[in-house]
């Protein structure tokens, strides 16, 4: 579905975005990256997806039924498909098509007269050998593992890379479909676990079956995901802001005891992150929890583990405070993805700390939910240390293109930073709340979160986003005491960066200074000691 998109002003330099990336693009990442005039016209509603993997000989056949209407007058269409996967037949009313290929996009020339406003389809048939998973997630694709009974566990993975590496679908991220199918056929003793609910399992005449998911939500193509094994399930309700959520939990039958104990986080997961951020956003669709033979990731109502049953990332806690021992690392993270990722969806890969700067901040606020206020702050500021200060977080545009991983641990201390500048726990629990709210369902660019912050912030907070997401340097708070006063100034930062900050002059109690670039004079009782609040990601200097 092709997202209204709210418009808010921002001025964003170039400067920022790529000053500290020379990355040469290509003709290819354009094509994968760019709202091409292939793609433009025409907005897409549904997919019916439906596979059969191979796992004798690591093949897919099956094809995408992809419904979309007409928005201008168009005769070619792009759909796309990963090699060395290849398309073998287009059809739309009972015709054959005929298309190009260039490299990993198709281009199929349509025979009916596109019609502004008229509601149409295609069917996609295509074969082959998908790209293997490498390192997934992170370098993703299909997955067959031997699960030492004889079976083979399927998964896929491909955030970034993108789901036109194992099935063809329009593969940018601006625009989702309404709803969809996925039907996978597997051999009879084993089970698919797509997203969304099941509507029905259909027993075929050659030893297989094919489990039939519908998604009545809109969802992002990487969200998709196909996942095979000999799954054990069980099921519970959650009750939730917006009544009974069903939830389901799949894994192989030698973890089934000590899932049972873990997967008890999903309940306190949900309940703390409908406080922070409002209803859990597909209570049509369910929530699912499913065992895989990688990490985990964030599959809309299809939520793929693979933390080993143990507490922290690993079993270690990536902020070195204690605190990331107290919970699941990839049950909350990939969980909080359904809020920031699934729910509200960067429209460009260049965007993509929307995605894991807000879910990297809702680790702290689980943290805080069950530990403490302090307890959150501890764990945020902890994983500073992890921070690289590379490269700008914003990316380049068009590209298929996300900027640093500081998008991570620097954007949620971001976060937590300007939770500070608000100075108002409730007003900001009702940001976060209203950003899933305003944005529901949506594909978004910085631009529209940046803006809903500053206004429901009652600050302009551009330069502040300009300052931690387009830049790599870290404000410094320089200072220096004379007679009875103490000056102050921000160095080390963009042009025009006036964060207020919060300061202990000696024993006095905490007050908030409103820095600019230019020395700056407070008056003091004699204070020869000034302490930045640790909770405002910056630094400071005596001079």
């Amino acid at each position: 579905m092709l997202k209204k998109l709210i418009s808010f002003c921002l001025v964003v330099s170039p400067f920022f975005t790529f000053a500290q990336k020379q990355t040469v693009f290509t003709h290819a990442d354009t094509l994968r990256g760019s709202i091409t005039p292939e793609r433009a016209w025409w907005d897409l509603t549904y997919y019916h997806l439906n596979v059969k993997p191979n796992a004798k000989d690591s093949t897919l056949t099956g094809s995408t039924v992809v419904n979309y209407k007409v928005l201008k007058p168009n005769q070619v269409i792009q759909i796309d498909l990963q090699e060395p996967l290849k398309i073998d037949k287009v059809v739309q009313d009972g015709q054959t098509l005929t298309y190009k290929r260039d490299g990993n996009a198709f281009f199929i020339t349509l025979i009916k007269k596109q019609e502004k406003g008229k509601s149409e389809s295609i069917e996609v048939f295509y074969s082959g050998k998908p790209r293997l998973a490498k390192r997934p997630p992170w370098d993703g694709g299909v997955q067959w593992v031997p699960d030492g009974n004889g079976n083979t566990i399927i998964s896929t993975s491909c955030q970034g890379l993108g789901s036109s590496v194992w099935w063809p679908c329009k593969d940018h991220m601006y625009d989702e479909p309404d709803s969809m199918m996925v039907s996978i056929t597997v051999p009879k003793g084993l089970t698919d676990v797509s997203n969304g609910k099941l509507r029905s399992v259909v027993e075929n005449n050659d030893e297989t079956h094919t489990f039939n998911w519908a998604v009545i939500n809109p969802i992002n193509n990487y969200g998709v995901n196909m996942n095979v094994a000999n799954y054990v399930s069980w099921s519970e309700t959650f009750k939730g802001e917006k009544g009974d959520l069903p939830l389901s939990f799949y894994v192989l039958p030698q973890n089934l005891e000590k899932a049972k104990i873990q997967f008890k986080q999903a309940n306190q997961m949900l309940k703390a992150f409908e406080h922070w951020f409002g209803p859990y956003p597909f209570y049509e669709d369910g929530y699912k929890l499913v065992e895989v033979p990688y990490l985990g990731m964030e599959h809309q109502s299809s939520v793929t583990y693979g933390n080993g049953y143990k507490m922290g990332y690993l079993g270690r806690d990536l902020s070195k405070t204690g605190w990331g021992l107290k919970w699941d690392f990839i049950i909350i993270h990939e969980s909080g993805h359904e809020w920031f990722a699934n729910n509200i969806t960067y429209k460009d890969a260049a965007d993509m700390w929307v995605h894991e700067g807000f879910t990297n901040y809702s680790e702290n606020l689980y943290t805080e939910y069950y530990f403490g206020k302090e307890a959150g702050a501890d764990y945020v500021i902890g994983t500073r240390a992890i921070i690289a200060n590379d490269i700008p977080i914003i990316g380049p545009y068009g590209v298929n293109e996300s900027g640093s991983r500081d998008m991570y641990y620097k954007g949620g201390n971001l976060l937590h930073t300007i939770r500070q500048v608000v100075n108002d726990d409730e007003k900001w629990r009702q940001i976060l709340r209203g950003l899933n709210k305003t944005f529901y369902h949506q594909t978004v660019e910085t631009a529209q979160i940046e803006g809903y912050i500053s206004k429901h912030a009652g600050r302009n907070l551009s330069k502040v986003f300009d300052q931690y997401l387009r830049d790599t340097k870290i404000p410094v708070l320089e200072y220096a005491f004379k007679d009875n006063s103490v000056q102050y100034r921000w160095s080390n930062v963009v042009s025009g960066f006036d964060m207020p900050v919060k300061i202990k002059l000696g024993d006095s109690k905490e007050q908030f200074v409103y820095p600019t670039g230019e020395w700056k004079t407070l008056k003091t009782k004699g204070e020869k000691t000034l302490v930045v609040d640790r909770n405002f990601y910056v630094e400071s200097k005596s001079i």
